[in-house]
């Protein structure tokens, strides 16, 4: 892969010894460290002991510690050639108010299992939803004020998605920018036609999701609840939701349902988004 080694260094002293040169002391590095020609901010350790990661706290780059039986670690070499080379379009968000405490990562150039913690179970697997059907990795945690109600869990969890969303993205360049499925056909919702989106059946239920990443935030949907709650989770904060998430990335999103079962349209809402959002 055209990788070269400048130089090879070997430090020979004994735990005993107490060296500054052995690790996590960066005694060998001195020469390193004077050269201003090395671009640190973009340097990194990979190793397989604890005394690797500390090494590279003490040069204040990162330190990744490869997973083994022996030591333990996190991180294997396709991960960290990815996090390297890749330039990973990635984000966490931390959002805390009076009444919440949400944190939000997300890679969308990782596919992972998704991880949510809301306090909400019915909305942990809607979340999982736009992970696992959006192909990204996600990691939601939230602590919110949920012995008085839902509401500003469900809205706090849809601003800091929307922000991570439109962090991660940056730029946006070489993205597609819109999310719709061109060969769909319109279909009646309430006696009118939707516009061309991804469309998604669910047994009796179908739901058409449409984007754009236009930085102007607008919702708009299309459809109705019969029931008050699905699970623990109110019908009345689904499209709350949908709109927190544009409002804080600045999407453009048209999502219409409509069928019988309204656990089939809440969840057919979410897959839709994320098979948009995997489009886009």
């Amino acid at each position: 892969q055209g990788i070269e080694f400048r130089e090879v260094l070997i430090d020979c002293s004994w735990p005993s010894d107490n060296a500054p040169t052995r690790k996590p002391g960066v005694g060998l590095m001195v020469p390193y460290l004077q050269d201003r020609t090395i671009d640190w901010a973009r340097s990194a350790m990979v190793g397989d002991r604890m005394t690797d990661i500390q090494f590279a706290q003490n040069l204040n780059i990162r330190g990744f510690q490869l997973r083994t039986d022996e030591f333990g670690g996190e991180w294997d070499w396709p991960g960290i050639a990815h996090e390297l080379a890749d330039a990973p379009r990635r984000a966490v968000v931390q959002r805390n108010t009076k009444e919440t405490k949400i944190r939000v990562e997300l890679d969308l150039d990782r596919i992972a299992e998704p991880k949510t913690a809301t306090g909400l179970p019915f909305f942990d697997h809607m979340l999982e939803q736009i992970g696992k059907h959006g192909g990204f990795a996600l990691d939601i945690r939230a602590e919110g004020d949920l012995h008085i109600d839902e509401h500003h869990t469900i809205e706090d969890t849809g601003l800091a998605l929307g922000q991570a969303l439109r962090e991660a993205l940056g730029d946006k360049r070489g993205i597609g920018r819109y999310g719709f499925d061109p060969e769909s056909s319109p279909w009646q919702v309430a006696g009118d036609t939707a516009q061309h989106g991804f469309t998604l059946p669910m047994d009796e239920t179908i739901a058409s999701a449409a984007l754009d990443f236009s930085g102007r935030p607008y919702f708009v949907f299309d459809g109705d609840f019969k029931r008050e709650r699905v699970g623990d989770m109110p019908t009345e904060l689904v499209p709350h939701f949908f709109r927190s998430i544009c409002d804080a990335s600045g999407l453009n999103l048209h999502l219409s349902v409509r069928g019988e079962n309204d656990h089939h349209k809440v969840e057919a809402c979410f897959k839709a988004l994320a098979r948009a959002l995997r489009q886009a």
